[in-house]
């Protein structure tokens, strides 16, 4: 067995790709060559295109398309090879436009573009533990001037008293909060960053995010999400909003227009990565949660490829928490250049540094 594959077992909030799921036009006059096309590639790998005339047709051209863009054509049954070097990981739809006794037929299939990258097992020290509040269910965690922001969801405490959904600013040595921002009932709190003077928040399944004023902390809009998606966590790069929506998708938003531009697929090795949450962009790679499980990917955010994993099951020996209470909250405090690890309704907070 392959190294990431053992790692993959770590994040195992996986599901495995389709193999073999291919679709055929409509029209199955012509169909791509399974015999030369596999269901799965690698970034390095090129592919060759190649369509069957089980027909015997007069063949004209073929034009041959990736995601509905167009790469290239053919006179006849010429081979067309493709290289997949500049393909976001995930599946590509395939489609052939081919040409014949003044006609046109379609063919398609779909491939696998996965990772060729095996992923570090990764190792972490704690430098210090502090006291998190058990009643706080951690969906975003993020440093602002040196001071730790915590978003949290609707649920219920231990004792059975419900709390609604917040984000608060807080002295994350002594726990003593410094403001609080309560959402109305409708809302379930998730992941927050802030960026331009702004902090940002998502709300679950509601598809309404929020923009306040990063220093007064007073609300100034509200926005809708462009794309029909859920909100989990939530980070940046300076520059650009990520969020990620519980699938393996980490999405490219504007902070300017809150248009959602763009995504990448999160694959460890031929394995995707299915419901990350939390999200922190640290010394530019992605660092998501992997929700239910007690581990954290270190994601490429260019091609979506895991290239470390950090175990983080060894908290649970350090915590009195429950099944339920998962590993969520990744915050980078620039100054001291460590890490702040939590979890929802946890009872401690750890600051930590990354050991290769």
């Amino acid at each position: 067995m392959k190294k990431y594959n053992l790692l993959s077992i770590i994040l195992l909030a996986v599901t495995l790709s389709n193999c073999g799921d291919t679709k055929k036009g409509e029209n199955s006059l012509f169909t791509f060559d399974n015999k030369v096309i596999k269901t799965q590639y690698e970034p390095q790998d090129q592919l060759d295109l190649v369509i069957t005339n089980d027909n015997a047709k007069a063949i004209d051209s073929v034009i041959y398309y990736v995601n509905d863009k167009k790469i290239g054509s053919s006179k006849g049954l010429e081979r067309l090879t493709y290289a997949l070097e500049n393909q976001k990981l995930g599946y590509q739809n395939l489609k052939a436009l081919v040409y014949f006794d003044g006609t046109s037929s379609e063919a398609t299939t779909r491939i696998e573009l996965v990772s060729s990258i095996t992923p570090k097992l990764l190792k972490y020290k704690i430098i210090n533990t502090y006291p998190h509040d058990t009643e706080s269910f951690t969906e975003g965690l993020e440093f602002y001037k040196d001071t730790l922001y915590e978003s949290t969801g609707s649920g219920t405490s231990a004792s059975g008293a419900a709390y609604k959904s917040y984000f608060r600013k807080y002295d994350y040595k002594t726990g003593k909060i410094y403001k609080q921002i309560d959402l109305e009932d409708k809302y379930f709190g998730e992941g927050i960053t802030f960026i331009n003077g702004k902090l940002y928040q998502l709300t679950w399944q509601e598809k309404t995010g929020f923009i306040y004023n990063a220093t007064t902390l007073k609300l100034e809009k509200s926005f809708a999400y462009t794309k029909d998606i859920e909100g989990w966590g939530m980070t940046n790069d300076g520059k650009n909003i990520y969020q990620s929506d519980g699938t393996e998708k980490i999405w490219k938003t504007n902070p300017e227009t809150q248009e959602m531009l763009d995504y990448i697929n999160v694959y460890s090795g031929k394995t995707k990565i299915k419901a990350l949450n939390e999200l922190e962009y640290i010394n530019d790679k992605f660092y998501a949660n992997v929700w239910q499980k007690d581990a954290i990917a270190v994601v490429n955010p260019a091609s979506g490829a895991v290239e470390g994993i950090l175990d983080m099951s060894g908290l649970r020996k350090l915590i009195k928490v429950t099944p339920d209470d998962v590993l969520n909250g990744i915050a980078y405090n620039p100054k001291t250049k460590t890490i702040f690890i939590t979890g929802k309704n946890w009872d401690k907070m750890f600051e930590i540094i990354i050991v290769e």
